[in-house]
């Protein structure tokens, strides 16, 4: 007897939500993960808005009604990617203190709730690393009266660039979970034991920097 799930997809803006293709991309990635775990999708809820700020789940009506189905029906919430619910570290934990299991297609069957906690800190930290690195970088640019591009633009490269840092952090705390699951296999389970022996291989984590 296959496992049943909700699925849930979300985009940010009005613009990707009538163009279809982040919403259908996040379904075509739900459908090939479901299929190769025997999953039954049961329903489908789609949220067009932000997942920034502390009253997100506020704010996605659609979210909350997927979490109550799973609740009902006993069964998990899937999506494509963990930024799909956010990228919030505190807005991932608090959902999962509601103990509904998620599952995240890009990430695998195996990702628990403990590793996704730590996926999302990890990319989130290094997103703040890129960002200290890039402003260092033009601050000393300036210093050197080097002209900095053109301000008309100024506001679509900044755009460009968070979309940039984002997927780059995220590759470095998709790499990082093998090492994980390496570290737990050895019988460390607890966070500060993964936090140092993350860092004692060279990989700063957020409690020990």
């Amino acid at each position: 007897m296959s496992q049943c799930a909700i699925a849930y997809y979300r985009v940010s803006t009005q613009r990707q939500g009538r163009s279809g293709l982040g919403i259908e991309a996040q379904r075509a990635a739900i459908a090939r993960f479901a299929d190769a775990q025997a999953i039954s999708i049961l329903d489908e809820f789609t949220e067009i808005e932000t997942g920034k700020g502390a009253d997100a789940l506020d704010r996605r009506p659609q979210l909350a009604g997927a979490l109550a189905l799973a609740r009902h029906k006993g069964c998990p919430v899937i999506v494509a990617k963990l930024d799909r619910l956010s990228r919030d570290v505190a807005f991932i934990a608090g959902l999962m203190v509601q103990r509904i299991p998620f599952m995240v297609a890009e990430l695998g069957a195996d990702a628990d709730p403990f590793m996704l906690h730590l996926y999302a800190a990890l990319a989130e930290k290094e997103r703040r690393l890129i960002s200290e690195r890039t402003k260092a970088a033009l601050t000393s640019r300036k210093t050197t009266g080097m002209k900095l591009g053109n301000p008309t633009n100024a506001a679509e490269a900044a755009a460009k660039g968070r979309q940039i840092s984002m997927r780059e952090a995220d590759r470095f705390a998709q790499a990082v979970l093998p090492v994980i699951a390496s570290i737990q296999r050895s019988g460390i389970t607890s966070l500060r034991g993964i936090a140092t022996a993350l860092n004692n291989r060279g990989i700063h984590t957020p409690r020990n920097g």
